[in-house]
C-alpha cells in the first residue's frame, strides 16, 4: 500500500559515532524524500564528526575515521539537509528515542534552531515493537519477504524502513489494538497524523523524554530522585535544581525546553 500523504514524508536514518544523544556525533545520513504524488528523492552523505570513531560503532557500520576524513562536517552539510527537510513529516526507525533527537542536537550545536512545531512524527519501530516485536532485519523478512542486505549501511536501512511502513498499512489495515489500559483501538491507518500518534509511548516535551507531560497536561520530570512530579513544582522548592540541569550533560534540546519553563515562571 502507498502511503497516503498531504506534504512530504522525510524518512531518514543515521549513523554514528555512538548511542549518546549530548555527546556523539553524525557519520553519515540518508533520507528519502517521498512526496505526495509518490515521487521520491534520496539524500545521501558522510559527515566528518570532528572526533574518533570508536571500533565498537564501526564494527556495527563499518566506517572509520580514514573514510570520513575528506568529508564535509555537519556544519558544512547542516544548510543542504535543513531545506531538504524544509516541511516534512519525519520518519525512521527509533526515530523519537534516537535519531531525531540526535539530528536536532547537531543542528543546535551549529546555530539552526530545526523545528519540529506541526512536523507528524512517524517511528516505524515502536509501530514495529507495538504490534510484531522484532529487529528491523526481522521486520523486512516479516514484512516485505525479504533479506535486508548491507544492514546497518544509512540507505540500506533508510530504504528497508520505508518499505516495512508502507507494508504494515496493508498488514494491519482493520487490525485491532488494544493498549496497557485496555482502550481498543484501529491505530495503523494511512494518515500520517494517526501513525505520528500511535508511534508515542509517552507524550514528551523534549525529545529525549527527560520531560513528559502527565494527564493534566503537565510538564513533569521523567528521572531522578523528582520523577512524576511537575517541572514548576521542582523549581519553585528547589531552584538549584534548575542551574543544575543547565551546567549537566543534558541534550541542548532538553536544556531548551526547561529554560522556557523557567522563563514563563518570572525567573
Amino acid at each position: 500500500m502507498e502511503l497516503t500523504l498531504t506534504r512530504p514524508l522525510a524518512v531518514f536514518d543515521l549513523e554514528t559515532t555512538g548511542t549518546n544523544v549530548a555527546s556523539d556525533r553524525i557519520v553519515e545520513v540518508c533520507v528519502v524524500k517521498i512526496m505526495p504524488d509518490g515521487t521520491e528523492h534520496i539524500l545521501t552523505q558522510r559527515i566528518n564528526p570532528g572526533m574518533h570513531i570508536p571500533g565498537e560503532s564501526t564494527m556495527i557500520h563499518g566506517i572509520t575515521d580514514i573514510d570520513v576524513k575528506d568529508s564535509p562536517t555537519f556544519k558544512e552539510f547542516a544548510p543542504e539537509l535543513d531545506r531538504f527537510l524544509d516541511e516534512c513529516d519525519l520518519s525512521g526507525y527509533n526515530a523519537i528515542k534516537f535519531d531525531i533527537p540526535l539530528i536536532v542536537e547537531e543542528f543546535l550545536r551549529v546555530g539552526i534552531d530545526f523545528s519540529l512545531m506541526n512536523r507528524q512524527i512517524v517511528d516505524v519501530q515502536n509501530i514495529f515493537h507495538k504490534m510484531e516485536p522484532r529487529t528491523l532485519k526481522a521486520a523486512y523478512k516479516f514484512y516485505c519477504h525479504k533479506n535486508l542486505e548491507m544492514a546497518h549501511s544509512a540507505e540500506a536501512d533508510t530504504l528497508a524502513t520505508y518499505e516495512v511502513l508502507k507494508a504494515m498499512l496493508d498488514v494491519y489495515d482493520g487490525q485491532e489494538y488494544t493498549d496497557p489500559d485496555g482502550m481498543t483501538s484501529i491505530p495503523v491507518k494511512n494518515d500520517v497524523k494517526a501513525l505520528h500518534d500511535f508511534s508515542f509511548y509517552t507524550k514528551n516535551v523534549d525529545l529525549a523524554g527527560h520531560i513528559v507531560f502527565n494527564e493534566k497536561q503537565e510538564e513533569v520530570i521523567n528521572f531522578g530522585k523528582y520523577k512524576g512530579r511537575p517541572v514548576e513544582e521542582v523549581f519553585k522548592k528547589e531552584p538549584s535544581y534548575y542551574d543544575w540541569m543547565m551546567k549537566s550533560q543534558f541534550p541542548l534540546y532538553t536544556k531548551k525546553v526547561i529554560q522556557s519553563i523557567w522563563k514563563r515562571m518570572g525567573k
